[in-house]
């Protein structure tokens, strides 16, 4: 069996000019967004490592910009180093993520919840960090649920 995540998790959706952020809530059900650091107001690291203290956040999900054919380019090494320069801060565990197309379903939903491209920009980023979070708890077998959970199927 295996050992039940701990929670919340903290997706991150790295940029070169912003990083989104979302969070699962304490069950590890919903990830939602959190926020978006501007890299050139706030140094990312220290930011995340106060998200991490705030929130008492267990585990960190970073989105890996793979190729379409699944190998990595110099924008996953960019991840991976910041990956270390994280990790250099924190003492919970970081996994990866494939994050490929992640922005573009994150665009479609918000076009579906009727924001306009103009409203997007300024939410993108986060709804990103959701679509890697979101991803990854979705990768994770088997689902388990807490003990009290007893669903009527």
């Amino acid at each position: 069996m295996t050992t039940p995540l701990q929670h919340p998790i903290l997706g991150i959706d790295h940029g070169e000019a912003r990083f989104g952020i979302a969070i699962t809530d304490a069950a590890g059900i919903l990830a939602h967004p959190l926020e978006t650091i501007t890299v050139q107001a706030t140094d990312p690291v220290t930011r995340i490592v106060e998200i991490i203290a705030q929130r008492q956040v267990q585990n960190i999900v970073l989105g890996l910009p793979l190729r379409m054919d699944g190998s990595e380019g110099t924008a996953a090494e960019k991840i991976r180093a910041f990956a270390v320069e994280l990790t250099e801060k924190i003492t919970i565990p970081l996994h990866f993520q494939d994050e490929r197309l992640t922005t573009v379903s994150a665009s479609a939903k918000l076009h579906q919840a009727g924001k306009n491209a103009k409203k997007q920009k300024s939410m993108i980023d986060q709804a990103a960090a959701v679509e890697i979070l979101n991803n990854w708890l979705s990768a994770q077998s088997p689902m388990e649920f807490p003990e009290e959970f007893h669903p009527d199927f």
